[in-house]
């Protein structure tokens, strides 16, 4: 396997294509289509918000009724939720209106939408952008990467990673498209995820690894304690490599789960790193844990820390808002058994071992915490499980961000 260039177009028989409808922003594209040129089979996970827009409700229906993919519509700037049966018709006359034009059936449309919660969509500029987009389908990188800059609402960048990997040597591609910034936490956050493969593989096992990666993935990543309404991520595979069709667990299922794995592990860090306001990716690596469960849960209650991010942000080893936040996750474990590290590119540190602080110098933890990735190492000496969770630092910036987020 290997990392390659492009996103959700780098896999063959995909195509992508955007505009400015002007659903909400102007002077920059806003709407998506993504197409598929033979049916898909389709996987996905969704929000575990239980206020939910329209579209996840959508999508996750035609999900579990197993049905065929050809196209994603995709908008960015309103979200579609808390909108009523009239946000709710807005998804139908979506698909129908995609579906016309596309010459396929309404039911093999799914739906997304990214931006402020509660307001109304104007169908009539979504439905004026579809029709362009459709002489705009290119199967070419940058219309991936077009797509991938759309979707973006308070992103400071796009966000793509594809791979080629071989199933009885035959060669595949899965790529992906992500954006997400703020209201991020485990359980995905307002962050949308599309991922395309030519390898064929059956319903079953698309779901299985789709459900399984994103434990260690998207649900390990959080920037500021918010899960969203709208958070989607879904996988289509439309067979088009020619590659044996993937029915059972074995070799060929686990080279097409660590492709996966990878894609989403890579767009899972690229959102944590361009979190609202952020200057730093924060990482964090929980070893010596009794269970994985256990290092997950510890993970993620040092990256939701808002002190921890808050001192990151200000260059400072605060090892005991680390040490604090891994103390109230609800995880029984001994203090005088951790042992606490800061790395970056910049260098590394021990900083807390056996109850005690370690004499350290701040100006060279200063320098280590002001690198562009910081990872924190919690060893904890109670057995030999492991996990790694993503976030970033608390600024200024997101504060003033989300202060007029509507406007």
């Amino acid at each position: 396997m290997r990392q390659i260039e492009g996103g959700v177009t780098a896999a063959k028989g995909f195509m992508a294509a955007s505009t400015e409808a002007r659903i909400k922003y102007s002077g920059r594209e806003d709407l998506v289509l993504l197409y598929a040129e033979s049916p898909c089979t389709a996987a996905g996970v969704f929000t575990r918000n239980q206020v939910k827009a329209a579209p996840v409700l959508w999508d996750r229906a035609l999900i579990d009724q197993e049905r065929q993919v050809r196209a994603v519509v995709i908008n960015a700037g309103i979200a579609n939720a808390c909108t009523g049966k009239e946000g709710e018709g807005v998804c139908k006359k979506t698909a129908q209106e995609t579906a016309r034009l596309l010459g396929i059936d309404s039911e093999e449309v799914l739906i997304a939408s990214t931006g402020v919660i509660g307001m109304q969509i104007p169908f009539d500029k979504l439905k004026t952008g579809l029709l362009p987009m459709k002489r705009m389908l290119s199967p070419e990188l940058e219309a991936g990467n077009r797509a991938a800059k759309a979707i973006m609402t308070t992103d400071t960048h796009e966000k793509e990673c594809a791979v080629q990997f071989f199933v009885d040597g035959i060669s595949c591609t899965l790529g992906g498209m992500a954006k997400g910034s703020g209201m991020i936490h485990p359980d995905m956050g307002t962050m949308l995820s599309f991922v395309t493969t030519d390898a064929a593989i059956s319903r079953e096992l698309l779901q299985k690894a789709l459900s399984d990666v994103v434990e260690d993935t998207f649900n390990m990543i959080s920037v500021d304690g918010d899960t969203s309404t709208n958070d989607t991520l879904l996988v289509l595979a439309n067979g088009a490599s020619g590659a044996k069709r993937i029915e059972e667990e074995g070799p060929a299922y686990e080279i097409f789960r660590e492709a996966l794995f990878f894609v989403c592990a890579h767009l899972s860090q690229m959102l944590a790193g361009d979190g609202e306001g952020a200057t730093a990716l924060f990482e964090v690596i929980v070893k010596g844990a009794d269970t994985r469960e256990h290092a997950r849960t510890l993970a993620k209650s040092v990256i939701t820390s808002s002190l921890t991010k808050a001192a990151l942000f200000g260059h400072d080893a605060n090892w005991g808002r680390i040490l604090c936040a891994l103390g109230y996750a609800g995880v029984p474990f001994d203090p005088e058994q951790v042992s606490l590290t800061i790395t970056s590119a910049n260098g590394t540190l021990d900083i807390f071992a056996n109850g005690c602080a370690l004499d350290f110098d701040d100006a060279t933890a200063a320098l280590i915490l002001s690198a562009e990735k910081v990872t924190a190492i919690c060893d904890m000496h109670a057995g030999s499980e492991e996990a790694c969770a993503w976030g970033c630092d608390l600024s200024y910036d997101y504060v003033k961000i989300n202060a007029d987020y509507r406007s």
